[in-house]
């Protein structure tokens, strides 16, 4: 069966409210049904797809490993997969929000000029690119 899309990504943090509140406040996504999974953490969306699922670190590994689930060792960032993506529309509107959040952030702009891109960095170091195609 071939695959059809990407579902979600899970971030392990030892904050869950900071890092929920910067995917709903700097890139405007929406906290929504999260079903009782045994540890703490949140599903944000984008539209009624769960895209990031965000979990508390310690809760999560151990919930994990009960269920002899393998569980990547703790490190900040992406580990070895370097980012992930995001098309966006309204680069303006994006760029002045993030910006109002002092979410330190890199424009980059293709230079086939097709796509405007901003990358910048979520609370737990997981790199994000936004495009913003013509």
């Amino acid at each position: 069966m071939p695959l059809t899309k990407l579902e979600h990504y899970l971030v392990l943090t030892d904050d869950i409210d900071a890092t929920r509140d910067f995917y709903v406040e700097a890139l405007g996504m929406q906290v929504g049904f999260r079903p009782p999974l045994g540890f703490p953490g949140h599903w944000v969306y984008i539209g009624d797809t769960p895209v990031i699922h965000i979990a508390e670190w310690v809760t999560y590994t151990a919930r994990s490993k009960d269920r002899g689930v393998h569980v990547s060792t703790r490190a900040s960032g992406t580990g070895p997969v370097d980012h992930i993506a995001f098309a966006a529309q309204d680069y303006d509107e994006v760029l002045a929000r993030l910006e109002r959040l002092g979410v330190p952030v890199r424009a980059n702009n293709n230079p086939a000029n097709t796509v405007r891109q901003l990358f910048l960095f979520d609370p737990n170091g997981v790199k994000i690119e936004i495009n913003f195609r013509k």
